[in-house]
Order: structure tokens, then sequence, then C-alpha cells
């Protein structure tokens, strides 16, 4: 067993590429400029950039200096191409990526309050479906070869039963992201399998559901524990203005959030989670390895993206300084 709080029983492979599955796509973003008024054309900055949950998060490894390898899928059409072109040139492995005929390129809409809050958003991300249990079945070489696997809950059911069977028996570790509170469940019975999971709060609920919290504790780190308490070695749960909250079997704590301007909240749990992955994996403790986590979190919130350009490990610390 490591020292390190928070790692696995079994020791970290120290070479090879993480290998991301999950979804990616077409963001388009538009945050009011006053109130919102319901029911009528509202006035607004609208950007479109490529995100999803595993290409945002492979993206950030490769800033960070990880070897990365993405296993997405998109359709046949300009917009996956000219995806697939700019994952690549983040630095990501996208050879393995399946493109399927016909079908659309993902795609995430998301509507912002005038304080850069997320109003509600719409997300078609069907066309990850396709990567099937005999995708990955086809693809075995790249979980042997993996040092660890992230998966994202946009995956069926049965993929990421699949992926996280494949990687234990490769003997990678798996961390995970709900993605969303209707896709959370998804990864329930997998929980005793996972060695990080990063959701937010309401994702955690839906995950592992509290009573009401006893007003002088900390509910997300309850909510963390109790994760841990289902097999979860690692659960880092993320609120907003209150923080982050993180438990392992050993230990608990608490990260304030980092004080800043919201200008868009697409992506920055993908960066906090990027970040804890590279920090856990590079041997840097459970509770610094939260810390830079939450600085990757806000340097996004204060992006014009998904992904903040040039991200890096100094970037990282400066902030932290």
């Amino acid at each position: 067993m490591l020292d390190s709080p928070g790692r696995p029983d079994e020791a970290l492979p120290r070479e090879g590429p993480v290998l991301v599955i999950g979804a990616s796509g077409l963001d388009l973003v538009g945050r009011a400029e006053e109130p919102l008024r319901l029911g009528t054309s509202n006035p607004a900055r609208v950007r479109l950039s490529f995100g999803g949950v595993g290409r945002n998060v492979a993206a950030n490894l490769a800033s960070l200096g990880t070897e990365v390898t993405l296993l997405t899928a998109v359709g046949d059409d300009d917009r996956g191409r000219q995806l697939l072109d700019e994952t690549a040139r983040a630095g990501v492995d996208v050879a393995h990526t399946l493109v399927v005929e016909g079908a659309r390129t993902g795609a995430y809409l998301a509507l912002l309050n005038d304080q850069g809050n997320l109003h509600l958003a719409f997300d078609d991300m069907r066309v990850v479906q396709s990567i099937t249990p005999e995708f990955l079945l086809d693809r075995k070489s790249l979980f042997l070869d993996a040092q660890a696997v992230f998966v994202d809950a946009n995956l069926s059911p049965a993929t990421l039963a699949a992926a996280v069977g494949m990687a234990k028996q490769a003997g990678a570790p798996v961390a995970a992201d709900p993605t969303s509170v209707g896709l959370a469940t998804r990864l329930l019975p997998l929980l005793a399998d996972l060695w990080l999971i990063t959701p937010n709060e309401a994702e955690a609920q839906a995950l592992a559901p509290q009573p009401i919290p006893h007003p002088d504790r900390n509910p997300g780190r309850d909510v963390a524990r109790h994760l841990v308490a289902k097999g979860v070695r690692i659960a880092v749960v993320t609120m907003a203005e209150f923080g982050v909250a993180y438990a392992t079997a050993e230990v608990s704590g608490h990260v304030p959030a980092h004080q800043t301007e919201i200008v868009d909240p697409t992506g920055a749990g993908d960066a906090l989670t990027a970040a804890v992955i590279f920090a856990l994996l590079n041997d840097i403790p459970v509770d610094e390895a939260v810390k830079l986590g939450a600085v990757a979190g806000a340097l996004t919130l204060r992006t014009k993206g998904t992904v903040v350009p040039n991200l890096s490990v100094e970037m990282l610390y400066d902030q932290l300084r």
C-alpha cells in the first residue's frame, strides 16, 4: 500500500498515457447582458468553442504535460473534423476516435444569466452511444498501456461497465465524472471500482443521498465521505462558491472557493478533474491535488471559452501562491 493518502491500494504505473473515454462536441454558450426575461429575446454575448467532458479533460491533461489518448465519437461532418484537428493540436492523441457515418457531432447549448451562472442547458451527445463495449474490446491494448483511465457518464451503462472492467483487468485506476444529475446514476453500480470521482454537489447527492445535514457540518464533506463508504477511493465534490470538499478513507477536507469573476462556468469542473488526476499521478498528496484542481477551475471560470489557453503547472502554482 502506498503511503500517500487517497491513493489506490495498488501502486500506480509511472508511465503510459491517460486513456480518456467520453463525449466531445460543439459548445454554444450565450451570456445575457441584463437580467433574463423569459419568453422573449435577450441581449447577450454568444460564443462557439469545442467541448464535451471527455474532450475537455483530455485537452487540460495535455496542457499540463500528460500524455493522453482520447476515445470519443464524432459525426462524419465538418465540425467533427475541426474538433479532432483542434484537439490534436492541443497535444491529444485522437487516432482512435470513432467517426460515425451519417451521424452529427455532439453539441451543448448553455444559457447563462447576466452574472455568468448557468440558467439552463441542453446537450445532444447521442453520437457517443456509438462507443460500445465491442468497440472498447477491439482496443484492449489501449487499456493495457494506460497509467489511468477516465470516463464520463455520457457513455451508456454497458459501455461504462465494460470500460471499468477492462481498466480493472489491466490494473489501471479509473476516474469518473458523473456529467449531470440525470446521468450520474449510471455510475452507481461502479462506485466500488472507482479510484476517483468528481461530482458537483447535486450529482453527489444523486449518487449518495444524504439526510438534511447538521448546520454545523460541511454537507459536501459528508457526501464525499459517504461516497468513500460506498467504495470510491477519492471523492472530490465541487460546491461552486462554497468551494471543494474531498474525502478518502484516511483524510477529508475542504478547500475554500477562489474569489474570481465568473465569465463562463463551462468546463470549470472538467479543468478541476484534469488537474486533480495530473497531481495524483505525479505523487502530489490529495490535499494539494484538490487545491490545484480548485485553481484550475477558477482559471476556467474567468476564461472566454471551455479550456484555459496555455494552461500549465506553473500557472496553477502561481495562482496557488
